[in-house]
């Protein structure tokens, strides 16, 4: 099975320019794909661009991961309804940091391997780059009537909000990656997801008018949801590849959670199973989705190869103390139990506070669980809340010392899935 073929059964083929399926054929080919420096960590929107270098480098073809140091100081218009804010060098370089060390964990980097990976900065090319030499060396080759004829720019022009020079010029700018990417490093294929395609072609189109050598762009679908709602936002936001951000746990249980026409899709797209393995687990899954046997291989193999296996093995502890035998009271959970559960979060609370009685709302405001009194005040009325496995349905209820758990802890649980152990000091 060819690279191309492996994307298309996995879900991670969108389009691809003319020769591009040929070109993989004939040779190793580099590849690159952008990552948009805009925070110190990729979250789980990004795996489908990791996993496309993945698949690409286990196809023998060398994978090179661009991070946008300079396009990262522009913004990219590509169908968002406004310009997103500008971020400083100094912020940027924090952030490649970060995001370089995610992906030295999912790509080889051995300089031994004929395709071994590499990182690129598009800021080592752009630093002294001036305004008026860019204009002269690679804006004269586009004109303004392509660019305008992209979608993501169209759309943008024809909205309510415009679009700023400074975006209007991002596409010239990503092109020209490409270009030096191809005359530097015999790149020959850029991919990236859908809404990129205009991004990458111009790049394509700007190597050939430059006098480069043959080039191709393959981009995937982005990823949606069966139930509408966006693909990685949780109730806490996005779902980070950064422990610190979303714990192993609340990772696990994000992939836990998918629906069942979700976990087939998901299955194929991320995780690195083969094709007759994932057509038994979905044999399997329809013959008995009550047993979810789905969604617990693909959040344990998702889970082990972002973060490992003794993270996944925490995780699982965990959810096996929270969830095994929900009829069981909190009180049969021991001190040892409550302090060496990964991943839930962990909180500390004043005890003169509980003890002067401070009511179910205030507490949840105070703590953070919630973000103000009143989404507690309605998250506590919607049957949301509960305290060491016990429902709260009254606003005014009052939390004493009496609740606590080997006299120190409260387990409150938000939702289905989000459990908070308070530590009452």
């Amino acid at each position: 099975m060819n690279l191309v073929e492996e994307f298309r059964w996995r879900g991670m083929f969108h389009d691809m320019t003319p020769g591009t399926e040929e070109q993989l054929k004939k040779e190793m080919t580099t590849g690159y794909i952008g990552f948009d420096p805009t925070a110190d960590s990729l979250h789980i929107g990004s795996l489908v661009p990791i996993l496309m270098l993945v698949h690409l480098q286990r196809a023998g073809h060398k994978p090179i991961a661009l991070v946008g140091g300079a396009t990262g100081m522009v913004g990219d218009p590509s169908f968002k309804a406004e310009e997103r804010k500008m971020l400083d060098e100094e912020t940027l370089a924090k952030n490649q940091a970060g995001i370089r060390a995610q992906l030295e964990r999912f790509l080889d980097f051995n300089p031994a391997l004929p395709n071994a990976a590499e990182m690129a900065n598009n800021y080592d090319w752009f630093r002294d780059f001036t305004f008026l030499s860019f204009i002269r060396e690679v804006g004269k080759h586009i004109t303004v009537n392509y660019m305008m004829s992209k979608d993501s720019v169209r759309k943008r022009i024809e909205g309510e909000s415009g679009i700023s020079f400074t975006e209007f010029t991002y596409q010239l700018i990503q092109g020209y990656d490409f270009v030096w990417l191809n005359k530097n490093k015999n790149v020959k294929l850029q991919m990236g997801g859908s809404d990129q395609w205009g991004n990458i072609t111009t790049g394509t189109e700007l190597i050939r008018r430059m006098g480069g050598t043959e080039a191709f762009a393959l981009t995937c679908p982005l990823v949606t949801k069966a139930d509408g709602t966006k693909f990685g936002k949780t109730e806490g936001g996005n779902v980070w590849l950064d422990p610190e951000k979303t714990t192993p746990y609340q990772f696990y249980q994000f992939w836990l959670n998918a629906s069942d026409a979700d976990a087939e899709k998901w299955i194929k797209l991320f995780t690195l199973l083969d094709k007759p393995t994932c057509e038994d687990l979905i044999e399997q899954h329809r013959k008995d989705p009550g047993a979810r046997i789905l969604q617990k291989r693909l959040a344990e193999e998702v889970t082990r190869f972002i973060h490992g296996q003794a993270a996944l093995d925490s995780a699982l502890e965990t959810t096996a103390k929270l969830f095994a035998n929900q009829s069981a009271p909190a009180e049969a959970l021991s001190v040892e139990d409550l302090e060496n559960m990964e991943g839930i979060v962990k909180i500390d609370y004043d005890r003169s506070k509980l003890n002067a009685g401070v009511d179910v709302v205030s507490f949840l405001a105070e703590t953070g669980i919630l973000p103000s009194k009143g989404e507690a005040r309605k998250m506590v009325q919607g049957g949301g809340i509960s305290i060491n496995r016990n429902k709260v349905g009254d606003i005014a209820q009052k939390l004493g010392e009496d609740l606590l758990l080997h006299n120190q802890y409260l387990l409150v649980q938000k939702g289905k899935r989000n459990y908070f152990l308070v530590n009452v000091k």
